[in-house]
């Protein structure tokens, strides 16, 4: 066997008993969540904003960027909610390189999965203490949502997991809204499918159980750009690309029909300084077309304290180490921007 079993982590039960989330925030988190439920079941108007630095790396760097979204979420309630990005899992492509804090909870040190688990259950729950914002993360590990699963307000799954049974299988039992990215080809049948796999009840192994799933009817999609074989990157947030996603959802018996765009990575073909004038164009296309304006539920933002992206050992507070994102004072700017225009 090629591997080395180095310390058993522990269990969901043990993380959530003896780190758990009071009473308090439990009702803060159960009221947001149904306000961000009321936005899919079209009771609600307001967009969704999920914004944040593409990975989190130091708690406080990424908590006070949290308080700051927290300031302006009360300025532009009647038009936004805010979703702040929580994302302790990194995808790598080859493997290699920063994989989140799950894995370092510090990234200048060697991984530590059993810390890491309790490192970003604390810093979960210290920003939801502080803003009031049950944050999103990204499922990339199926099994790793049950240390997260009383605390998070939104999941994304990732291009490359999108066509992944697990995942599929798990987020059919999760009653939180999800994103389903379309995979790196572009393949929207591939996203479609996966929506309608998880919109379904299955039965499953999940974390050494035989579980029943009841289905979770608030699995979306998400526009995130595609990648073609020459390694170009092709956009698909469009106005043609949303209406016709919008054409695929009526041929397809899917529930709760949503679309969100992300404004980055493939979309943006990495460059992050693009994702203000890729919003506004999509806000652009809501406004013109009514269908739109009812599907495209809001937009995806990566950005952080300093605008850019650092290699791990540079030690710039509030920058990130993975994806480069859009610093605070374009942050702001962008979110009253979407919000005078939504």
């Amino acid at each position: 066997m090629g591997m080395k079993f180095v310390q058993k982590v522990p269990t969901a039960e043990e993380v959530l008993k003896n780190i758990p989330l009071t009473p308090q925030l439990k009702k803060i988190k159960e009221e947001r969540d149904q306000e961000i439920r009321d936005v899919f079941d079209n009771k609600d108007d307001r967009f969704l904003l999920i914004i944040g630095p593409c990975s989190a790396d130091h708690e406080d760097s990424v908590c006070e960027y949290i308080s700051k979204l927290a300031v302006i979420q009360e300025k532009v309630k009647r038009e936004i909610l805010i979703i702040p990005r929580i994302y302790t899992n990194k995808p790598r492509t080859t493997g290699e390189g920063y994989k989140g804090m799950v894995h370092q909870p510090d990234p200048e040190k060697e991984p530590d999965i059993r810390e890491g688990i309790k490192a970003i259950r604390r810093m979960h729950i210290r920003a939801l203490s502080e803003s009031h914002m049950p944050a999103a993360d990204e499922m990339l590990y199926p099994n790793n949502y049950s240390y997260l699963e009383d605390v998070l307000g939104y999941i994304a799954i990732g291009a490359r997991s999108v066509e992944n049974q697990q995942h599929r299988l798990t987020v059919s039992g999760v009653d939180t809204p999800v994103g389903m990215k379309n995979p790196t080809s572009g393949d929207l049948s591939v996203m479609l499918n996966s929506i309608y796999a998880a919109q379904h009840a299955h039965s499953y192994i999940y974390n050494g159980w035989e579980v029943e799933s009841t289905g979770n009817s608030y699995t979306h999609a998400v526009l995130r750009g595609a990648i073609d074989r020459n390694g170009r990157n092709i956009p698909n947030y469009h106005y043609e690309n949303l209406i016709s996603l919008a054409k695929e959802y009526e041929k397809q018996d899917l529930k709760k029909p949503a679309i969100i765009v992300d404004c980055n990575h493939a979309n943006s073909m990495k460059q992050f300084y693009e994702q203000p004038r890729i919003s506004r164009e999509v806000m652009m296309s809501r406004k013109y077309d009514s269908k739109l304006h009812q599907l495209v539920k809001g937009l995806m933002i990566e950005s952080y304290l300093i605008e850019g992206n650092q290699g791990i050992g540079e030690n710039i507070y509030g920058k990130s180490i993975t994806d480069a994102c859009l610093g605070w004072e374009d942050t702001e700017r962008l979110i009253y921007s979407i919000a005078e225009n939504k």
